[in-house]
């Protein structure tokens, strides 16, 4: 097959990052153009990134010498083209109309931002639950005046941490959950050489985080319903997020009830069997088996099953009854991979499977 020709906007942060080296050798998307803030432009990759590339593996050797473009050049890099993906820091409004402006240009934006997250007719899909979402992208077409254009994102990172092992769940009635968020320093784009505060510390505060970990997966159970997504009204969630001295890894500690209370049996051959319709299309980033359960008290542990599947697999552990709530469990995800750049990469490929990407 052709290869789509995808940019990466905001390709000196963390996420833009992570995004250069998972687009290194991917069978479908090659990147052909990397963009950023006007800095940056008209400097190779290497030079604009400086010291700051903190990836284990090397920068791409087909990325170290390209020049960096202008992201605001809206035209010049959307022609050049079939879609982009957008990982940029800057205030929430300017993101908003920076991504619009790309739809508009009739180049789609597959987001890592959280600045679409809330407008109800941008698709906010994790693969494995909810891809019917896609279908609100006609009516976002209809609202822009585009053909081709068109936003999606994916969800806040720590989300992957509990929302996959909830949401297969969702047959015995959901009803409540309370979770409590580990979270990498990764997931602000630091690391401990950029951030020697957090060596050997805990911060009990993330900025928005508590809010997005309670919202944002009533979207992803939500309703398409007259152009628009229509959020669910239940599960209720309850979130606490914590900044812990790690590098890479969101750990959840999860307490739910349910409607119709599942045994232990139930939960565990949910969890085994479930296949999202990534696992059907089999899609290249898509992990074999999306959930993963340990049987060991001491198991699942970030350093040792962060990478699982290339990242993309959530592993799971410790499900016992609670005497407060019907159950108790931990999850774990990568946040820069299945949380961030991964998780957008298999939108991406689902979408273009589904054909929305069509040129």
């Amino acid at each position: 097959m052709k290869k789509y020709q995808v940019g990466i906007i905001g390709c000196t942060g963390m996420v833009g990052q992570r995004f250069a080296t998972l687009l290194e050798n991917h069978p479908w998307f090659e990147v052909k153009v990397l963009a950023a803030s006007p800095r940056s432009a008209g400097k190779t990759y290497q030079e604009a990134l400086g010291k700051r590339w903190s990836m284990e593996k090397p920068i791409p050797e087909a990325m170290k010498n390209m020049v960096v473009e202008d992201a605001s050049q809206v035209e010049k890099v959307a022609s050049q083209v079939d879609f982009v993906f957008c990982a940029v820091d800057m205030p929430k409004a300017e993101i908003k109309a920076l991504e619009e402006a790309y739809a508009k240009a009739e180049c789609p934006v597959v987001s890592n931002n959280s600045a679409n997250r809330g407008t109800p007719d941008v698709p906010m899909i994790i693969p494995e639950l909810n891809p019917e979402h896609a279908q609100v992208i006609p009516y976002q077409r209809k609202r822009l005046g585009t053909k081709r254009g068109f936003i999606s994102v994916k969800s806040n990172c720590s989300l992957q941490s509990y929302v996959p092992a909830l949401f297969p769940l969702s047959r015995f009635g959901v009803s409540k959950a309370l979770v409590c968020t580990y979270q990498a320093i990764s997931g602000a784009g630091k690391t401990f050489e950029s951030w020697p505060e957090m060596v050997d510390n805990m911060i009990p505060y993330i900025g928005g985080e508590e809010e997005k970990s309670e919202q944002e997966p009533l979207k992803i159970w939500g309703k398409v319903e007259n152009g628009v997504i229509v959020p669910a009204a239940s599960p209720a969630f309850t979130a606490q997020c914590l900044r812990v001295p790690v590098t890479n890894g969101h750990f959840a500690a999860v307490f739910c009830s349910f409607e119709q209370k599942p045994s232990k049996e139930e939960i565990l051959n949910t969890w085994k069997n479930f296949r999202g319709r990534a696992q059907e299309l089999e899609l290249p980033s898509a992990p074999n088996q999306f959930l993963h359960y340990f049987e060991e008290e001491n198991m699942p542990q970030t350093r040792l099953h962060r990478d699982l599947e290339g990242g993309m697999a959530i592993s799971l552990g410790r499900l016992r009854e609670d005497t407060q709530y019907d159950y108790k469990f931990v999850g774990l995800s990568h946040n820069t991979l299945r949380g961030a750049a991964g998780g957008a990469v298999l939108m991406a490929e689902l979408l273009c499977a589904e054909g929305y990407m069509d040129k």
